[in-house]
């Protein structure tokens, strides 16, 4: 406790989460511009979605250090407005008679592998959100979305195991004034300290 009780946070940047969301926002914004009409409501909804994906991350991430229960809270509305775009691509796939790439599909199989990579960025699947076809670029997005989704998942459940095992702020702050307490029980007082 000597740091204090606010634990160190922030640091959604190293996230792999945030990063995979971070990507299907730039590839949400990117497919709407070129396939979703500027006057279709759809186009805002989605944007706001891929949006909300990587904020709520960017926000969880800050407010762990005086809340867990907040943290977990915005970690679960990232994960639920991935979701919902998913929902959006899979209804423009189906609405344009195109469809979903299987898990047998090379193309699928490609994406998985370039998931794969840690260090991945927009740039390692440029060729593909940004490809003229849009059942390729859609289906791209919808690989990179399960991914960040099945990552939300996992840091979900982290941050649960986490939040049981070590609790939150309030069990901090007890434990920091209970040790203050013990320290200042043990210090002699200046009377015993006289010659």
């Amino acid at each position: 406790m000597a740091d204090g009780f606010i634990p160190p946070h922030g640091g959604y940047a190293n996230l792999l989460s945030y990063r995979k969301a971070e990507i299907v926002y730039d590839a949400t914004v990117y497919f709407c511009d070129r396939f979703v009409g500027r006057r279709d409501r759809t186009r805002d909804q989605m944007i706001q979605a891929a949006r909300s994906g990587k904020q709520n991350i960017i926000e969880g991430s800050q407010a762990s250090g005086l809340s867990k229960q907040m943290e977990i809270k915005l970690t679960s509305v990232a994960r639920a407005s991935l979701e919902e775009l998913l929902a959006d691509y899979r209804d423009f796939l189906r609405t344009h008679r195109l469809d979903e790439w299987d898990a047998d599909h090379p193309y699928a199989q490609r994406l998985r592998r370039l998931n794969r990579l840690g260090d991945g960025s927009y740039e390692t699947f440029r060729k593909g959100i940004e490809h003229p076809d849009p059942a390729i670029c859609a289906n791209v997005i919808i690989g990179l979305i399960k991914v960040a989704t099945y990552l939300l998942d996992r840091q979900i459940r982290r941050l649960e195991k986490d939040f049981v095992n070590a609790g939150g702020l309030r069990e901090r702050m007890t434990a920091a004034r209970l040790a203050a307490r013990a320290k200042q029980r043990r210090k002699p007082t200046d009377a015993l300290d006289s010659p």
